[in-house]
């Protein structure tokens, strides 16, 4: 039997109101100078000011980089490396979405090895760790608080750059489902469908190992019954809380196996269009999944059955349709546009998918697919995916 390598944060905090206790986390590690990765969005809306007022009665000073930018960049990530030199700083904390937590990984690890972040892309794999990052999500969504990975554009190749590795891996998550209340529907929803992606994804990936797929298991079961739910009422504070618990537990599943064809082909898109990932991800899922799963029958059909579309008593065939028929009818009722829809100009769609194609395969997630794809197949999904 193989041995799956299996690595999580240190320390989890997982409830309503743990970002507040990012003070006492931080006396435990022995950490006092901290520099919070952030977005303008989080500043103006105050919930930085609570972060920072709750360290200042602690005692603790921390400066702000809030310069951050959805699907961070090259740019923005050396931005934010030279505030974090401009201070002597002994930690990041990472407190956002997705990108900002992201921004921290990069920011933490370039402020003490130095360097490109294109020095760092797989299939390099960074584990001799970087200043600690404490993680403090905001979206149910990329379960970047529990992964060993970041992504970064390049924006001279409109690259989205897959950097692995020990070193990207918080040493605390505050997974605190409050911060979520606030968030519109279009981005509950893309994050949502991305975090159950995480989900599937590590699930039926080459990769898989029993820690892994329990975690993805437990994902599953608790994002799907609660997704319509938080889009409809933003207020439903246990689908709130569901839907973050699923989150984490998703990127821990993914970290712990691998993502596999769906986000393979999901960062160029995000890269050369500006699709949210979690989006891109939706566009995806259902074309990819059909087919993937005859590869990987029983597999898909334990996913149908965590989410509760499909029962123990029926066949896996007829659970995967059941499965299929879920994933159609979420991005329907979620409004989930396609290519089109979103405002890609299809010349220019049907011009990069051959670089696209060789994005994806170079990344190496599509290699963890039940069903792998050459690069005429994925040009057919792409083309399938723009169909609708």
């Amino acid at each position: 039997m193989s041995i799956a390598s299996i690595a999580l944060p240190r320390i989890f905090r997982i409830g309503g109101g743990a970002s507040k206790e990012l003070p006492d986390v931080l006396a435990m590690l022995g950490l006092s100078r901290p520099l919070i990765v952030t977005d303008g969005w989080l500043v103006s809306s105050g919930r930085v000011a609570e972060l920072v007022d709750g360290l200042t009665a602690a005692g603790i000073s921390a400066r702000v980089f809030a310069e951050t930018v959805p699907d961070p960049t090259v740019a923005s990530v050396d931005a934010g490396v030279a505030y974090l030199l401009d201070g002597e700083h002994d930690c990041v904390v990472g407190f956002g979405g997705g990108s900002p937590l992201d921004s921290a990984k990069a920011i933490a690890l370039l402020g003490r090895f130095g360097g490109a972040m294109a020095d760092y892309k797989a299939p390099h794999v960074q584990d001799a760790p970087g200043l600690p990052v404490i993680a403090i999500p905001t979206t149910a969504g990329t379960g970047s608080e529990a992964t060993r990975f970041t992504i970064i554009t390049d924006e001279a190749t409109d690259e989205k750059m897959l950097c692995p590795g020990l070193a990207y891996l918080p040493v605390a998550a505050l997974v605190d489902y409050e911060l979520t209340f606030t968030k519109p529907k279009r981005l509950t929803a893309d994050t949502g469908i991305d975090s159950l992606t995480h989900a599937i994804e590590a699930y039926v990936s080459k990769r898989a190992n029993p820690f892994s797929d329990g975690m993805a298991l437990l994902a599953m079961r608790a994002i799907a019954p609660n997704l319509r739910r938080v889009c409809s009422d933003p207020m439903d504070a246990a689908a709130r809380e569901a839907m973050m618990l699923g989150a984490t537990q998703a990127g821990i599943a993914f970290s712990n196996s691998s993502v596999a064809l769906v986000h393979g082909m999901s960062r160029p898109i995000g890269a050369h269009f500006h699709v949210p990932h979690g989006l891109s991800n939706a566009m995806l899922l259902p074309a990819v999944t059909a087919w993937s799963a005859p590869a990987a029958l029983g597999r898909y059909a334990d996913c149908a059955r965590a989410m509760g579309v499909a029962d123990g008593a029926e066949g896996d065939q007829a659970a995967v349709a059941r499965l299929l028929d879920e994933l159609a009818a979420l991005n329907r009722e979620l409004e989930v546009p396609g290519p089109a829809a979103w405002g890609i100009d299809a010349a220019r769609w049907d011009a990069l998918v051959p670089t696209m194609c060789a994005q994806a395969a170079a990344s190496g997630s599509p290699a963890n697919n039940p069903r792998v794809p050459d690069r005429e197949e994925m040009a057919m999904l792409y083309a399938q995916v723009w169909a609708g």
